[in-house]
């Protein structure tokens, strides 16, 4: 079977983590096991639920199988679509091991696949507004999970944002507060983050932003300015310092499907949401046990 395109992104540590998450599921005795026993099985993974979907996780799926001693066969390729019901993989192994899998493959697939789905969905739809920049998840992931859920954001075709408070600097309205001022927090957090972190600032308005640029920001978040308002405020700020300053500019809050037609303007650079992994709707999968042939 062919490695997933992006396989190679994952640490060193994430087969540390299927482990866990298979302990996590059997802490004592497997009684469903014994009752099955050791027979060899196949068992068919199937896709379901009601709309088209886009295959996220399967590096894990395989990888939780493959400590169990089972194999998994992928008839549909990582980051492709499929319509429901379709037979996305093989699996096979004793009828035990088969199990011991069974909840903890299909829930990881089920929400990494939702994300993956959303993800395509959300940027099918700024694009066919006409936007070029760039969309992105946020931080806002499950403790525990947030390397699946990043994972299934870069599956579905979106950026992923900073992964954790060392990837990159973000200073949102309590960092500043308690620092007193958007120039000194600025200067406190170069003062340690080096040349190689951007560094991204949240402002409430275009006063504050003109403050975070000057001050050497290299991403503005205009948090919560929308409609109108966001297209001309991002508007004045690149006229007033083009040729002055670099920066990005970039709209996060409340960003919603419904909403991306005038959110999705060429002023902005980057939309970051986190609609794409919050309360997203999983994927329906099932794994089916077949019958043995008789003879």
């Amino acid at each position: 079977m062919a490695l997933s395109a992006y396989e190679h992104l994952l640490p060193p540590s994430w087969k540390a983590q299927v482990t866990a998450w298979l302990a996590e599921d059997t802490p004592s005795f497997d009684y469903g096991g014994f009752v099955v026993g050791e027979a060899h099985r196949e068992a068919f993974l199937l896709g379901k639920g009601s709309e088209t979907a886009v295959l996220a996780g399967s590096p894990f799926v395989t990888e939780i199988f493959a400590q169990l001693g089972c194999e998994v066969e992928w008839h549909v390729t990582e980051g492709s679509t499929f319509e429901p019901v379709k037979h996305v993989a093989t699996v096979r192994g004793k009828a035990r091991h088969l199990l011991l899998g069974e909840r903890v493959a299909l829930n990881l697939l089920a929400r990494c696949s939702g994300i993956a789905t959303k993800s395509k969905r959300i940027s099918d739809i700024a694009r066919g507004h006409g936007y070029k920049g760039i969309i992105a998840g946020t931080r806002k992931t499950t403790p525990g999970f947030r390397l699946v859920e990043k994972y299934g954001m870069i599956v579905g075709g979106i950026d992923p944002h900073r992964h954790d408070l060392s990837s990159m600097i973000m200073l949102k309205d309590n960092h500043i507060w308690s620092c007193g001022s958007i120039t000194a927090a600025i200067q406190q957090a170069r003062s340690v983050g080096g040349f190689s972190l951007l560094l991204d600032v949240e402002v409430r308005s275009e006063a504050e932003a003109d403050e975070a640029i000057g001050a050497g920001a290299d991403v503005i978040m205009l948090d919560n300015i929308d409609g109108p308002e966001l297209q001309d405020v991002a508007r004045r700020l690149k006229k007033r310092w083009s040729g002055k300053r670099k920066f990005l500019l970039e709209s996060s809050g409340n960003i919603t499907e419904s909403n991306l037609n005038y959110r999705a303007v060429e002023e902005i650079d980057i939309l970051s949401t986190s609609a794409v992994h919050q309360s997203v709707q999983h994927i329906d999968f099932s794994l089916k046990i077949q019958m043995p042939k008789t003879t």
